[in-house]
């Protein structure tokens, strides 16, 4: 009876830290490449802001979001913290990297984000740039710009 006793006890605890290591390991995999997590950071530090849309990066790091009034967002993984910042107009320069899939940004307000942010696709770093420039219009606004010009020349 006791070694039965034994073994049992010996599979609780194994058992016990194959658990732990999985939900250590899971921890160590969340980042911000989660929209939701994304999404309730973002309105934690912003709680008036309506977030209108979002990218991430491709390694998942940092976010950048569009609001409702066009104006942009950004979050950065912090190791255990986000920052979350509004981009005010003008502080924030971008250009182009050689690849496509993404660019460089001098945050003029906050310097220690200045860096490279790549996306999984050209589209998306392109989308985001505008964001930034403040020259973003939307698919749908495209079309309703259109239809006027055409009643306007008929």
């Amino acid at each position: 009876m006791g070694v039965g006793i034994g073994i049992f006890i010996f599979s609780g605890i194994i058992a016990f830290a194959w658990y732990v290591s999985r939900m250590a390991e899971r921890n160590d995999e969340e980042t911000l490449s989660d929209v939701g997590l994304a999404i309730v950071e973002f309105s934690r530090a912003f709680p008036n802001e309506a977030i209108r849309s979002l990218h991430a990066t491709a390694d998942g790091k940092s976010v950048f979001v569009r609001l409702h009034d066009n104006r942009a967002g950004f979050m950065r993984s912090m190791r255990n913290h986000y920052a979350c910042h509004i981009i005010e107009p003008g502080q924030v320069q971008v250009s182009p990297l050689d690849s496509g899939h993404g660019f460089h940004v001098n945050f003029l307000g906050a310097p220690q984000h200045n860096g490279d942010y790549l996306f999984a696709k050209p589209a998306e770093a392109a989308e985001v740039s505008l964001w930034l420039l403040g020259n973003y219009i939307a698919p749908d606004d495209i079309e309703v710009v259109d239809s006027r010009m055409d009643k306007a020349s008929s």
